[in-house]
């Protein structure tokens, strides 16, 4: 049987190591865990978002990666903070017009890092541009992670807490409309969102399940779900 195909946008890099030119990349990690769960993982490219149905329509799931900060106007914010980073105005169309297509045609979803953070904003939520300085952000931190009971993400991940692998400095304001939270940091940080009634499968992780993925089951098992329902998607 083919495996099924996961459809991940890609990010802008000016740079990298082995091309001349500035590329579009996705995190290896990332490529690996969907491919160990069965799915056959393909980078898509950011284009304008009028064909985007048409595109998607190809696909059996779909991931949205971590990368740089939404722009703050995405979410009503006039000025941006000093930390904001990356912001891509391209990028953020594409991933927020992906996010509303996925969830209304029921394509099942995996959201991570800024993943979680578009889907919120897609569903008109909001985001606290800054932590509070490098006391406060979740960057470089590996922490426990307690998960709601019953929820979508207890059910793929096997588990109610976890060791989440983190890379943020951002975080959840206000939940958009539909979502819930389905996991906790100790700070009160909202960790995972889910959707109550989403016609598809769907999961969103404020931080990088890929990075300990070939280790943790629980984490790996996020990729595996999503695969199973892509698989599911395609009959």
């Amino acid at each position: 049987m083919t495996r099924p195909l996961i459809a991940i946008p890609a990010r802008f890099a000016a740079t990298t190591s082995a091309l001349r030119y500035a590329a579009e990349v996705n995190a290896r990690a990332l490529i690996e865990s969907v491919w160990r769960a069965g799915g056959e993982p393909v980078s898509i490219h950011p284009a304008d978002t009028d064909d985007l149905s048409a595109r998607l329509s190809r696909f059996d799931g779909a991931l949205l990666p971590g990368g740089g900060d939404l722009a703050p106007h995405r979410y009503g914010h006039t000025d941006a903070h000093e930390s904001v980073y990356d912001v891509d105005d391209r990028q953020d169309e594409f991933d927020l017009a992906l996010a509303w297509h996925a969830l209304d045609a029921g394509l099942p979803l995996l959201a991570v890092c800024r993943g979680l953070q578009v889907v919120n904003v897609a569903l008109g939520g909001t985001l606290h541009q800054d932590m509070g300085g490098p006391d406060r952000e979740h960057r470089h931190l590996v922490h426990p992670v307690a998960v709601v009971r019953g929820s979508v993400l207890e059910r793929a991940t096997g588990v109610q807490k976890v060791e989440a692998s983190c890379y943020h400095h951002q975080r959840v304001d206000r939940i958009g409309a539909g979502l819930s939270a389905a996991a906790h940091a100790a700070d009160g940080t909202v960790e995972a969102l889910e959707l109550a009634g989403a016609p598809g499968w769907f999961a969103a992780v404020q931080w990088h399940p890929e990075d300990t993925a070939h280790e943790d089951p629980a984490q790996q098992r996020l990729f595996d779900t999503l695969v199973r329902a892509a698989t599911r998607n395609r009959y």
